[in-house]
């Protein structure tokens, strides 16, 4: 398994455009968000309070945890907050919003591709999942890693 350093760097390799990369801070969590949305729509026939169903959504981010506990265990805290911060704003969605969580997820989805495939038509480069699906999951940890130099958090 490639270390997360060289994730990130052959991340970065197409990401150094000043407009893709600022594309990217709005689009790549929007996108997080979005498909975290479409699978915590997927319910599971267990209740985790009187007000929470267990759904996908829950699932797939403890794997999606682990994932990242496997390349840094500090990143990983982050991406749990993040991540944990997503499925709080679906339950609200589903409680408050007259629209399904579908269908916000949908909007978000689409707009977030179109986005990400302008910014790299800028850039010039093809995205870097169309070499290997993984970075699917390493654009939100590369620009987690620019919130931890912020902070001087090392990975």
């Amino acid at each position: 398994m490639k270390q997360i350093g060289t994730w990130l760097s052959e991340y970065d390799e197409s990401h150094r455009n000043k407009t893709n990369k600022l594309i990217h801070w709005i689009c790549v969590p929007l996108i997080f968000f979005s498909v975290t949305g479409f699978l915590y729509s997927i319910k599971l026939p267990y209740q985790l309070n009187d007000a929470i169903q267990l759904n996908v959504g829950f699932v797939a981010m403890l794997l999606v945890f682990f994932y990242y506990a496997l390349l840094s265990w500090r990143l990983s805290i982050g991406m749990l907050l993040f991540g944990m911060f997503c499925l709080h704003c679906c339950n609200w969605i589903e409680v408050n919003v007259a629209i399904s969580l579908l269908q916000v997820c949908l909007f978000i989805f689409v707009f977030a591709w179109i986005g990400q495939f302008y910014g790299h038509k800028i850039e010039g480069k093809k995205p870097s999942f169309l070499k290997d699906i993984q970075f699917l999951l390493i654009g939100p940890a590369w620009l987690m890693h620019f919130i931890y130099q912020k902070i001087g958090i090392r990975l």
